[in-house]
């Protein structure tokens, strides 16, 4: 029986982890398809602080491994696949091999894939090379150059005004012939002078230059099939994400989106006593790696409380 089960070594499991340790609660880390988290397929963080000269991504990500592991976190590789939760003194995960693991708390930090296209060139260029899934990680990278953006919604509209700020031209590449976002947001994207909207037109590949690096994106107007390029240097993906809470689904209460519902007051604990959340599985909103370690800090120490109440 674990005082303590996270699951997730992105920055809120890990964060978690290192505040349970603190706690003596030795906690044990489940490590999921994507070790260390989306942050691992950055090549350069700015924005976390402490670090004035940036840091890699992974290498971030290893520091916080490196942290936690040194108060006596232990990690291991598995996937949970379904959930026992209706014991109020003992959860019971179960992994993809069937193994049955049991604590009296557990910190939910699965975090959040983001919906990619499936493009060639996509995964090739994807973290460093030209391909991103977060403007405010990465747009400063850009600066004086020209981007394209692909999306219609609220988070697309955001991310090419965000990069209006660093970048030369902005190109939005929309399926539809009007945006899905709020009239607000789309008014303010087709206004912009820096953002030129492409309609009724989709990404068919990202294109590279002999280094290796994004040179332009293959595009098709779906209404005449017409197919041209458009250089750009970076190419941003804006079309939503997917919670990593399936194995959840059906016990514990998710918003229409998969994202993990909170009580009221808390942004970190679940309606199962005992059960908390954190990161980018239940934070659809910021979706940063300093919020998910603000989360993973706010778990732990609920957890650690309730335990002690217990």
């Amino acid at each position: 029986m674990e005082d303590v089960i996270i699951l997730g070594t992105g920055c809120a499991g890990l964060t978690a982890a290192i505040y349970t340790a603190r706690a003596n609660l030795n906690p044990l880390v489940l490590e999921g398809t994507q070790p260390g988290g989306q942050l691992t397929t950055t090549s350069e963080v700015e924005n976390f602080p402490g670090w004035p000269e940036g840091i890699d991504g992974f290498q971030l990500m290893d520091n916080l491994r490196k942290q936690a592991e040194r108060f006596g976190t232990r990690t291991e590789y598995a996937r949970v696949e379904r959930v026992d939760l209706s014991d109020p003194k003992v959860k019971k995960l179960y992994t993809e091999d069937d193994r049955e693991l049991q604590a009296r708390s557990v910190i939910i930090a699965t975090g959040a894939s983001p919906r990619l296209l499936g493009i060639p060139g996509e995964k090739e260029m994807f973290g460093g090379k030209g391909v991103t899934t977060c403007a405010t990680c990465d747009g400063a990278f850009y600066r004086d150059m020209d981007v394209i953006v692909v999306g219609g919604g609220d988070s697309a509209c955001e991310e090419a005004l965000f990069l209006t700020r660093f970048c030369s031209k902005v190109t939005l590449l929309h399926r539809r012939d009007e945006l899905r976002a709020s009239q607000i947001m789309a008014d303010r994207v087709i206004e912009h002078p820096k953002i030129e909207v492409k309609w009724s037109t989709v990404p068919e590949e990202v294109l590279a230059d002999e280094s290796g690096q994004m040179r332009a994106t293959r595009v098709r107007n779906v209404k005449d099939d017409s197919v041209y390029e458009i250089e750009a240097k970076g190419f941003f993906i804006a079309i939503g994400h997917i919670p990593n809470s399936k194995p959840f689904e059906g016990v514990l209460d998710l918003d229409n989106d998969g994202y993990f519902l909170t009580q009221a007051g808390s942004q970190v604990r679940t309606k199962v006593p005992g059960v908390f959340v954190a990161g980018d599985c239940a934070d659809h909103q910021y979706r940063q790696a300093i919020t998910a370690a603000g989360m993973g800090c706010q778990a732990a120490i609920d957890a650690e409380r309730w335990l002690a109440e217990g």
